[in-house]
């Protein structure tokens, strides 16, 4: 069993941060507009499995100090790292090794505000 199984990325400027982690990630995400007064896009994720997205409603704002969730990094968290400045955002640690076991790590703020973690293990 997943300890996660929905996460919430808080967005003051939904269109800027879909633009965003798009723009890192090189992938679509899927706009929901089955909550009314609620912006969501959602990451692609297989079912059973771990989902979640950005998210802009009100009462909910981007925080550096709050919650910190680790995006899978793919192969390289370099790849994705080296879009983060383009896209507005600032890489705050460089990919990093934990250990051979557990891998590499790296943290960046998004366009919001947001501290956001990468993991890969390679």
């Amino acid at each position: 069993m997943n300890a996660i199984n929905w996460f919430e990325i808080p967005a003051a400027n939904f269109e800027r941060a879909v633009a965003f982690y798009e723009t890192i990630l090189a992938a679509k995400l899927k706009i929901d507009t089955s909550f009314p007064d609620i912006q969501m896009a959602v990451f692609s994720y297989e079912c059973p499995g771990v989902g979640g997205g950005i998210i802009a409603m009100e009462g909910l704002r981007p925080n550096p100090d709050g919650v910190r969730i680790y995006l899978n990094g793919g192969d390289d968290l370099a790849t994705i790292l080296s879009r983060v400045a383009a896209a507005g955002g600032q890489v705050l640690l460089p990919k990093t090794l934990l250990s051979e076991h557990i891998g590499y790590i790296a943290t960046f703020r998004d366009s919001e505000g947001n501290v956001i973690g990468l993991h890969s293990q390679h």
